[in-house]
């Protein structure tokens, strides 16, 4: 019998991530005894070995990462198939739409605008988190930035295309020209690109600092410490300290609306054709 409980699911997804079975035991709330018990008893049931353990730490075996990621997607669906039955006991609860704070806030605006009294509740995340949010249920559609986010197994629309400027502080050097390159930003030493972790919690090398939110990041822009490059309509949260310099040769980010391939609610539906009504519209990126 290799059936896996839900509980097996959660214990091997925190030891994969943590790859540490004490920080591992510490975040399920429980020892690290039986944390390891229960891996090993997996590991026997579906007869294949899911870590590397030795005197250097653990590791995930080629097994372990295709249990990682198919666990993942099915803790994921647990979630959302009980946040839709809490949902379908409440046909009047508003849809929640997920969008990074400060992104797209022109289109999001002129989308409520357009919904009339069709009720929807706002989620402002942060660089990133629409995809879990969507995936576990919290949030029923989500505004999302190609190539940046990550869209694997959503239905989408396009929404908006736009380029991508640099934010800087306001007294560097490079804030006072009309236009840069990415290899103008790409390697100033008293300014380095902020650096925002991987889908897997990881950062990427670099001397940049290390951030996780966007105020956290306005203000060590503000402060002179780091820059950043951005879709142009992200400036709603720019502070009077910096400056957005348009950056010739980034990119284009296409702005998509997102959603589980299975939510077939009238309400999305609706909001969703609302949203596509609005892409042929101009928007300002000044």
């Amino acid at each position: 019998m290799d059936d896996l409980e839900t509980r097996e699911l959660r214990y091997f997804v925190a030891v994969a991530e943590e790859l540490n079975f004490g920080r591992a035991a510490e975040r399920l709330g429980i020892s690290q005894p039986p944390l390891s018990r229960a891996i090993r008893q997996m590991e026997r049931r579906l007869g294949v070995q899911l870590l590397d353990r030795d005197r250097r730490g653990t590791a995930l075996t080629d097994a372990g990462h295709v249990l990682l990621r198919e666990a993942r997607a099915a803790l994921d669906a647990i979630s959302t198939a009980a946040a839709r039955t809490r949902r379908a006991a409440n046909p009047d609860q508003p849809l929640v739409l997920a969008t990074k704070a400060g992104a797209s806030h022109e289109l999001l605006q002129r989308l409520l605008d357009s919904l009339g009294e069709t009720p929807v509740q706002i989620f402002l995340c942060e660089v990133g988190e629409q995809a879990g949010l969507l995936r576990d249920g919290r949030a029923d559609v989500a505004l999302m930035h190609r190539p940046y986010d990550d869209l694997t197994g959503f239905d989408t629309e396009d929404l908006f295309v736009e380029s991508q400027v640099a934010i800087l502080p306001a007294k560097h050097p490079l804030a006072s020209r009309e236009k840069l390159t990415l290899a103008d930003v790409s390697d100033v030493p008293d300014l380095p690109i902020a650096r925002w972790p991987r889908l897997d919690g990881s950062y990427p090398e670099g001397p940049g600092p290390e951030v996780h939110t966007q105020s956290q990041l306005a203000q060590l822009v503000a402060l002179g410490q780091t820059l950043l490059v951005i879709p142009a309509s992200s400036r709603a949260w720019q502070w009077p300290q910096h400056v957005a310099v348009p950056v010739v040769d980034a990119p284009d980010v296409t702005t998509v609306i997102a959603w589980q391939p299975n939510n077939h609610s009238p309400a999305l539906a609706s909001l969703v054709r609302s949203a596509t009504g609005l892409r042929d519209t101009t928007l300002s990126t000044s």
